[in-house]
Parts: C-alpha cells; sequence; structure tokens
C-alpha cells in the first residue's frame, strides 16, 4: 500500500478514535435547568448588574468579532496567495535560504504578522476593560504581558518548526505519520509542562495559608477520592479584579489554582463551592478527556494536511509544488485557521458539557445549592458577565453554561433533593 493509502486508512482510524472517546468520556447529558428557572434567576438579579454585564460585553463585541475577522482574512490572505511563501523567502535570504531559517524564522514572521494585524483590537478590548473597572494593569504591564505570551509562542513554535520540517526532511514519504504521533506528543507534554513551566511567567503561585479554609478544601478532596498535589493562590489581581479558579495538570503536577481575588470578593462557603466543581474536574478526569481528544485531534490534523497537500489547485494558489515546503507554511496556517472556525462551535459545546457536570458535581459535593447559587450570582456580579447572553453567541463560543443555566440546575437540584 503506497503512503497515501496508509495515511487515508489512518486518517479514517483517529475519526473513529476521536468519536469513540467523545462519545464515551464527553458528558453529553446535562443536569436540568428548566426556562422557567433561568427566567426566574434572571428577575433574581439586581437590574442594574445585568445592565451593566450586558452594556460590558456589548463593548467588547465589536473588537472581538473584528480580531476574528481580520485574523481569518490574514491568514487566508498569506495562505491561499504567493504573499505569504514570498514572505518565508525573504525572511531566510540573508541566510542563503538555508531551510532552518525559512522553516524557522520564516514562519515565525508569518505568525507574528497575523498577531501584528490584530494587535489594535487587542488594545481595544484592553481599552474596554480598563473602561468598566475590571483590569487593574496599566499599558506598561499589559504590554510586558503581551511580550511574555509573544516569547512564549516564540520559544514553543520555534521547536515546533524545526522539528516537523526536520522531520520532513529525514522522511519525505513518511512525514505524516510522524509528525502525527509527534503533534500528539506534543499535547501530552504540555498538558503536564504547562502548569509547572508556563504559567509561572504570568503569575505567582503560593501555597493557601494554613487556615480553616485550607483545612476544609483539603478535607473536602480527600472525603471526594481525588487526589491534588496542593491548593495554590495565584496573584490575578494585578492585572484583573475578574474571580475565578481552575483545576490544572497531570498526575504529579496536578492543582487546584484559586485567584486571590476570589478570596477577596467571596465567603469561605462561596470558595468552597467554587473548589468542589474544580474537584470534579479532577474526579472525572477531564484534563485527561482534553488532553486524549486533544491528542487524537492534533494527530487527525496532521495526516488530513497531508491528504489535502496533493490537491494541485490548492498548491498552485499559495505559489508552491508542495505542501511540505517552508514556503508553504502560511498554507497550513490557512487551512489550520479554517479547520480551528469550524470546530469553534464543537469544542464550545464539549465544554459547557464539561463544565456543567462540574457544577452537578460541586452540588452533590457540598449539598449546598443555596451558596453555589450565590456564588454564581457574585461570579456574574464582579466578572461583568451577561447572565443570559444572546442566543447565537452562547451557542457559538460560550465555553461554561451562562449564569443563569447554572442557577437553574442549582434550583432544580435543590428541589430533586428537598434542600
Amino acid at each position: 500500500m503506497s503512503p497515501r493509502g496508509w495515511a487515508v486508512l489512518t486518517l479514517a482510524g483517529l475519526l473513529v478514535a476521536l468519536v469513540v472517546a467523545g462519545a464515551l468520556l464527553i458528558p453529553w447529558g446535562r443536569p436540568p435547568a428548566p426556562r422557567a428557572d433561568q427566567l426566574a434567576a434572571l428577575r433574581a438579579l439586581p437590574v442594574e448588574q445585568v445592565a451593566r454585564g450586558r452594556a460590558f460585553h456589548g463593548a467588547l463585541r465589536p473588537a472581538g468579532w473584528s480580531a476574528l475577522a481580520v485574523g481569518l482574512v490574514v491568514a487566508l490572505v498569506l495562505g491561499l496567495t504567493p504573499l505569504g511563501g514570498r514572505i518565508v523567502t525573504l525572511v531566510g535570504r540573508p541566510f542563503h535560504d538555508h531551510w532552518i531559517a525559512q522553516a524557522v524564522l520564516g514562519g515565525l514572521a508569518v505568525m507574528f504578522l497575523a498577531d501584528l494585524l490584530t494587535l489594535p483590537f487587542a488594545a481595544w478590548r484592553q481599552t474596554v476593560l480598563t473602561r468598566y473597572g475590571l483590569s487593574t494593569q496599566g499599558w506598561a504591564g499589559w504590554a510586558a504581558d503581551l511580550l511574555r505570551s509573544y516569547a512564549v509562542s516564540a520559544v514553543i513554535g520555534a521547536l515546533v518548526l524545526l522539528g516537523f520540517y526536520s522531520v520532513v526532511r529525514l522522511a519525505p514519504r513518511w512525514w505524516w505519520a510522524f509528525g502525527a504521533a509527534g503533534a500528539a506528543a506534543l499535547v501530552v507534554l504540555l498538558s503536564f509542562v504547562l502548569p509547572v513551566l508556563v504559567e509561572p511567567v504570568f503569575n505567582r503561585f503560593t501555597p493557601m495559608e494554613q487556615g480553616p479554609l485550607r483545612t476544609e478544601l483539603i478535607s473536602m478532596a480527600a472525603r471526594d477520592g481525588v487526589p491534588v498535589r496542593d491548593v495554590l493562590v495565584a496573584d490575578a489581581s494585578r492585572r484583573t479584579r475578574a474571580v475565578n479558579a481552575y483545576v490544572s495538570g497531570l498526575g504529579p503536577t496536578r492543582r487546584v489554582v484559586v485567584y486571590d481575588t476570589l478570596l477577596r470578593e467571596a465567603t469561605p462557603e462561596e470558595v468552597t463551592s467554587v473548589v468542589a466543581h474544580e474537584l470534579g474536574h479532577a474526579k472525572d478526569r477531564d484534563v485527561w478527556t482534553g488532553t486524549l481528544t486533544g491528542a487524537l485531534g492534533a494527530a487527525l490534523a496532521v495526516v488530513a494536511l497531508y491528504l489535502l497537500g496533493s490537491w494541485a489547485p490548492l498548491l498552485r494558489l499559495a505559489g508552491v509544488d508542495r505542501i511540505t515546503a517552508p514556503a508553504a507554511f502560511p498554507l497550513l496556517i490557512a487551512l489550520i485557521s479554517v479547520a480551528g472556525l469550524l470546530a469553534t462551535p464543537v469544542q464550545a459545546l464539549v465544554s459547557r458539557r464539561v463544565e456543567a457536570r462540574a457544577d452537578a458535581h460541586a452540588l452533590a459535593l457540598t449539598g449546598d445549592p443555596v451558596t453555589f447559587e450565590a456564588m454564581q450570582r457574585r461570579l456574574a456580579g464582579v466578572n461583568l458577565a451577561d447572565p443570559d447572553p444572546p442566543r447565537w453567541e452562547h451557542l457559538w463560543s460560550a465555553s461554561h453554561p451562562s449564569t443563569v443555566e447554572r442557577m437553574a440546575a442549582a434550583r432544580a437540584y435543590a428541589r430533586e433533593h428537598g434542600r
């Protein structure tokens, strides 16, 4: 069988594996959250809070959608015309057109050109966050974070580009197989190392101080049977007033992280409710699930790119003769951008289902729907959430159930359990 035949077979196998993993590991059902309860919850929220949240998101929306549109157009122009390839070639020219210079420096140049052209929209977003009081950063701090982000992206991007084009040169007929395995391995590796190596670049993490709250959280984790390495506090207040918590890492790197703003704004009972939600992610191995599906998706994408790369009309548009040439990297970016756009609502749906399951876990673990609902009200108020966003926008990109959906789920739980 030819390499292309094996690639088709591999693509089918990866697709089946991804569908099976999704069917078995993703909670496609969700706890009841009747619309009548959602509307009642919306009426219970302060009118001025709802209006401010909606005004805030209305102010953010133009910057967000403009950035998405411009980023997509830039990717398509660079990838589906010879322009992107010319930039890669031009960057490599001072280095005698060496393939490493073209692959790494040319590839990074294309990536950062797209970032540069969408930078005004990021600044626009920061202006809105500052105007509404959610950001505590000045422009110097914002720029420093942006440079850190670029630096991290450059390091990871350079390693990936060097690895990819090295494999292409060493195995020109079977690069897709090695590339798929490497992409899957990279997803797994990043799940381990990002919490340890990258998150500290942006925040300082300290163990939660000894006291009744820490004791209760550790005790709750033990009762829940969840091995958590530590409960850390992130100094989020130096850039935002938003409150949040999350679980990250795998195995020995797993930890629950609580924003210092959450400790400042919420009651201990509300913090316990939030952490119970995060323990739900650990209990149901959501990070493992995300890593597995991400690895399968990355491998599938590499094989699909290989198969698409033999389509002559596409190569002619980009002005290249083969998909593995460094000058074809902008074409790869364009294809990945389109695939990412199409996958956005599916990824959002999966995320909402996972978050709804974690909410149900928190309610069952604490048995306290009243505090859970109070915490959702506080989250919405402090974070300036739109508690009942436009349906189309929610379906397109929302990673969590809406505030009124979460409050309605707490009310349904209370009725069912007589709380």
